[in-house]
């Protein structure tokens, strides 16, 4: 028999089989210990029925209450460092980035009078700050890098 011919066979076995009925040999197993859970929740029955309301158990609360916690060794990182000081040209040019659309924004919800050249004045700010914003980005390596890029410890 060849391997194609094994896998035709088993395969001609599953779609054969696929009305079946399974069979309950599982069923007979136990139920696996380590699967068991403490029920603290209990359902209340109103009626013989269980509504699926959970009553919350109170000796399983102080129980959690007392346990000590655990948790005291976990991670807690350094302050982070400050904040670069910025020059004066990085604040206006953040300003007038963000400034420009602001008004514009403000004046248009508000409906103040937008004459010509407010608009050309708001437009023009937004986009002299990013330019200046990118021009002094600058896209070279930082100049106490050294001789070396590789990765610091």
């Amino acid at each position: 028999m060849t391997p194609q011919s094994d896998e035709d066979e088993v395969w001609r076995q599953i779609v054969a089989s696929y009305n079946d009925t399974p069979d309950n040999g599982s069923a007979d197993q136990p139920w696996p210990d380590r699967e068991n859970v403490p029920a603290s929740p209990a359902t209340v029955e109103v009626d013989g029925e269980s509504t699926g309301a959970v009553v919350a158990d109170d000796a399983a609360d102080t129980a959690a209450e007392a346990q000590p916690d655990e948790d005291n060794d976990h991670y807690i990182p350094p302050p982070p460092p400050p904040l670069p000081k910025t020059d004066a040209l990085t604040k206006a040019s953040w300003l007038a980035l963000f400034g420009g659309p602001a008004y514009l924004l403000l004046a248009a919800l508000l409906s103040w009078p937008m004459d010509p050249w407010i608009v050309f004045t708001a437009v023009a700010a937004f986009i002299g700050g990013f330019v200046a914003l990118v021009v002094r980005m600058g896209d070279g390596p930082p100049n106490d890098s050294g001789w070396d890029d590789g990765a610091v410890v």
